[in-house]
């Protein structure tokens, strides 16, 4: 198995960082800001965080979401864990996305993250 990238990542990516937690800049943003909260400790899942873990990684999504609003002005965030290989998640290392959202990145962003099963993302009447 390869080594773990968010392991082994340069200390010049990190923007931000405590005792357990560190925040980076996704590498393939899905749009301007996309950042990543990662615990220091190599778990695969948030239930494998400790409750201090999971304190930490939330006060780190918090500062995270206040900087960005700062840098990029967004108008909404999607917060997202891929959970499991069943849930998409590539990289065997916790970490939340957090991704800007701006007006008019895409036609119609109701549904947010149900859109993982397109047909089943529409759910209102217009």
């Amino acid at each position: 198995m390869p080594p773990c990238p968010f392991c082994s990542i340069s200390s010049d990516k990190i923007i931000a960082e405590d005792r357990l937690s560190f925040t980076v800049r996704d590498t393939l943003p899905v749009s301007p800001g996309h950042t990543l909260i990662l615990p220091k400790r190599h778990i695969a899942s948030i239930f494998e965080a400790t409750k201090e873990e999971v304190a930490v990684l939330w006060k780190a999504l918090q500062q995270a979401r206040s900087e960005l609003l700062k840098e990029f002005s967004p108008d909404g965030f999607n917060i997202g864990i891929n959970d499991g290989l069943a849930a998409g998640q590539t990289i065997l290392h916790l970490h939340i996305h957090l991704i800007p959202r701006y007006k008019g990145d895409m036609p119609d962003p109701r549904g947010g993250i149900r859109w993982i099963f397109p047909e089943k993302a529409v759910y209102w009447k217009d």
